[in-house]
């Protein structure tokens, strides 16, 4: 598998699926088949729209499209989306709103290199800018970075995130979603032992993999099952000479999209058809519930090979950081140095990418810090995506992190404590 003909094969089938949407949406409409008293040529057209659109987006970056808010004054105010460090493989990116006072609050988001763009929080991003200066790791993707950059693996990216933490500054509240809480925890500690006045205020984990172990889920079973050499050889790709990271290993966007849409087939295939016969009753639009979704979730980066396989065989396989065993540029990363940082975890009752118990056992490993800088949330009926975008995060969760950022903002927090499953 790892070729760059591969590669090209994959972007090849879906270039030519996107080629033949687009010459069923021209073909199915032109005028002349407005006489044919037959709806096989609306259907036609529809196909094409759909699927032309369907196999264009995987290959095109979202737009953040958060171009203007209404604030608590009731007056609309522009953002402009600033660079403040930019690397290779990453950068971090601030929401600034020119002319708005500063809030207090100095949020970090950390998206997950999961496959999809840091644009997959968005709404995150939105319901947060309104009381935050917020901030956000936008990951790069792989198939556009030269070769000549070197390697990215997990160690890099928890370096990126030491840097991008100490350019912030200490007064700063961190935010990981899903993928990177194990390895903004492992950050978190390595500026505790290496540099403490450049650590965060607070430390909140969304529904993230601390110990893989704790609670067993399709994902946990499947880094089980596959040994390494089975990943490596299905799973990893050169990419093509299309990108100008030709030649470099990475898991292929278009591979993870696969593997997402096999875990609920029908449910995507029942929602494409629907889709075409709403499109050809003139029911649809551009912005529809379809195409906002879609939109993202067929949008898909390359991750590099060394930073999927060091995550599977480290992280889940390894268990390094659940068992307080991570090493950073050969230095060993001690979860327990965390003293002053205020942690916070926030779960999902029916999350079944992390369940409930994998991100929480983060507050077993941190034997130094006090228990009332330690709390937890627990969101009932919630599943994975909820936790972060959904209902649950902007109706209960949202405030509760909120609460816990304010409650931890000076130099001596108040006890927060968890009762039946809330934070108090």
């Amino acid at each position: 598998m790892r070729y760059m003909a591969t590669y090209d094969l994959m972007e090849t089938a879906r270039n030519t699926n996107q080629w033949l949407g687009a010459t069923a949406l021209a073909f199915g409409s032109y005028p002349i088949t407005g006489l044919i008293a037959n709806p096989m040529f609306q259907m036609l057209a529809a196909w094409g729209e759909v699927t032309e659109r369907t196999f264009a987006r995987m290959v095109a970056k979202p737009d953040w499209g958060i171009r203007t808010f209404t604030d608590t004054d009731g007056k609309d105010h522009l953002v402009r989306i600033d660079t403040l460090v930019d690397k290779p493989f990453g950068s971090l990116i601030h929401f600034n709103v020119p002319g708005r006072r500063k809030r207090a609050r100095k949020v970090m988001l950390v998206a997950p290199m999961s496959g999809h763009y840091a644009t997959l929080l968005r709404s995150t991003v939105k319901s947060l800018i309104v009381d935050c200066e917020v901030y956000i790791t936008d990951w790069h993707n792989a198939r556009e970075i030269p070769v000549s950059q070197g390697k990215f693996d997990i160690e890099d990216y928890t370096l990126y995130l030491v840097d991008f933490m100490r350019h912030l500054g200490p007064d700063t509240h961190v935010i990981a979603v899903c993928q990177p809480a194990p390895l903004t925890l492992a950050a978190t500690a390595y500026l505790a032992d290496e540099d403490p006045k450049a650590q965060p205020r607070t430390l909140t984990l969304i529904g993230g993999p601390i110990d893989p172990d704790a609670a067993t889920t399709d994902v946990t079973d499947f880094g089980r099952r596959v040994t390494m050499g089975q990943l490596e050889e299905t799973m990893i790709q050169r990419v093509g000479f299309k990108y100008a990271g030709a030649g470099r290993m990475v898991y292929p966007g278009l591979l993870q999209l696969s593997s997402f849409i096999s875990m609920n087939a029908e449910m995507h295939g029942r929602a494409f058809s629907d889709q075409i016969l709403r499109v050809a009753k003139g029911e649809a639009s551009d912005h529809d519930k379809h195409n906002r979704f879609y939109d993202e979730y067929l949008a898909v980066m390359d991750m590099t090979a060394e930073f999927y396989l060091s995550t599977v065989e480290r992280v889940f396989k390894d268990r390094e950081i659940a068992r307080n065993d991570f090493t950073v540029a050969g230095r060993k990363v001690d979860i327990g140095k965390i003293t002053d940082v205020a942690v916070h975890i926030v779960e999902g009752e029916n999350d079944d990418i992390s369940a409930p118990g994998q991100c929480l056992a983060a507050l077993d490993l941190l034997t130094g810090l006090p228990d009332e800088k330690k709390s937890s949330h627990l969101e009932p009926g919630a599943g994975h995506y909820g936790i972060f975008a959904g209902k649950s995060w902007r109706n209960n969760i949202r405030p509760h992190v909120l609460a816990f950022i304010d409650a931890n903002a000076g130099p001596t927090p108040p006890k927060m404590k968890v009762v039946s499953g809330k934070t108090a």
